[in-house]
């Protein structure tokens, strides 16, 4: 591999929820106080001081707090948090710094002074505008909640925002996911993220399923909402992930052109280079107290390397997700392979038009998008 490491990002993980939704299997718990924050906090600032070398003096080109909901966060501990960042940090001129945040009315009323305190990008789960599905999904906002907090965002003016949206709910039909998009368009976002709802093991929702869209809808609904995504001038840049010209998310951008990430806080995972080109993978402790304690110990989970064998679907795993695909010298800057080690999985999935056929690109076929994790699996070792 050559000198050049790949770019830096910061993913901050904050996993506390007001509630647990049926269908969520991230990492997320409930019993949030202003003072475990606090103590989280200065757990966050002592992690990132542990990893200090692994920056190598490269710039942070994004921050993203994600969760659980770290809109949750108090405005001071946010402030905190985001000027120890700042002195911490050589922070890119241009660097994205997204929040996740739940659109309930509490956390809405906070979103400008997030914004004063640093932050660029909101993303706000909103899932759905229909009050059923809101209530099957377990969600703890209602439809009017979610649009005043788009409104508020907009006041508060960050930059960028994006809404997630999901389809293929409970007993929806193709009209209703429609219409949930219409209502997200006609909020003007610059990005929208929209993906399917499925049933993760060990879950609520996947213990007790509830009736979903058969796969024929499901599709009907993905294809009809790419439709309309693309005739409001929202383009498809990864298999959920639409925006408007100049709002792609840097930051998930640089997960799917497999760049490094520093992952802190509760359960958070990290890929990392070493200054030998050997590629490391991190996760921290799950439990939020378990975390603050190991941190105190200066102890992590998991610390490996990761093996030659694992690269080419360590890689395929994210960028195969990218519509336009990614440069096929990225595959050999950024782990250290000749391409011809892979050809013959390239082949393949070229033969069956799952993968464009390109000397200096590899990007998948809109089949090879209907079918990504076939394409996947071709380069497990």
């Amino acid at each position: 591999m050559g000198a050049a490491l790949p770019p830096l990002s910061l993913y901050i993980h904050f996993p506390w929820c007001v509630s647990k939704c049926p269908y969520c299997d991230f990492n997320s718990h409930t019993g949030y106080t202003e003072e475990i924050e606090q103590t989280y906090i200065q757990a966050l600032l002592d992690d990132l001081d542990q990893q200090e070398k692994w920056f190598h003096d490269r710039p942070i080109q994004s921050i993203f707090f994600g969760g659980g909901t770290p809109s949750l966060c108090s405005v001071r501990g946010m402030n905190r948090l985001l000027e120890a960042l700042q002195n911490r940090l050589d922070l890119a001129s241009d660097c994205e710094v997204t929040l996740e945040a739940n659109p309930n009315s509490a956390e809405a009323g906070k979103f400008s002074a997030f914004v004063e305190a640093g932050i660029n990008r909101l993303s706000i789960g909103i899932q759905s505008f229909n009050p059923i599905h809101l209530q099957r999904l377990g969600r703890a906002h209602s439809r009017e909640e979610a649009l005043k907090a788009v409104e508020s965002a907009h006041r508060a003016n960050p930059g960028s925002i994006n809404l997630d949206l999901m389809f293929a709910l409970p007993d929806q039909t193709l009209e209703q996911a429609l219409d949930d998009l219409q209502t997200a368009i006609n909020l003007q976002p610059q990005h929208l993220s929209h993906y399917q709802l499925t049933l993760e093991p060990g879950t609520p929702f996947y213990h007790q399923p509830p009736t979903l869209p058969d796969d024929t809808i499901s599709w009907d609904m993905q294809q009809a909402c790419g439709m309309m995504l693309d005739e409001k001038g929202y383009r498809q840049y990864e298999v959920s992930a639409y925006s408007q010209e100049g709002f792609r998310c840097r930051h998930n951008l640089n997960y799917w052109q497999f760049g490094d990430y520093l992952g802190i806080g509760a359960g958070a995972h990290s890929k990392l280079t070493d200054m030998n080109g050997q590629i490391w993978r991190q996760q921290r402790h799950r439990m939020p107290r378990s975390y603050i304690l190991a941190i105190q110990n200066n102890e992590l989970e998991e610390n490996r390397r990761i093996e030659t064998s694992d690269l080419p679907f360590e890689f395929m795993l994210n960028a195969l997700r990218l519509v336009e695909g990614v440069e096929s010298r990225l595959f050999e800057q950024t782990t250290g392979l000749p391409l011809k080690s892979i050809q013959s999985q390239l082949k393949s999935l070229q033969q069956r038009e799952l993968l464009e056929e390109h000397a200096s690109k590899i990007s998948p076929t809109a089949r090879g998008r209907q079918f990504l994790n076939e394409a996947i699996m071709q380069f497990m070792p």
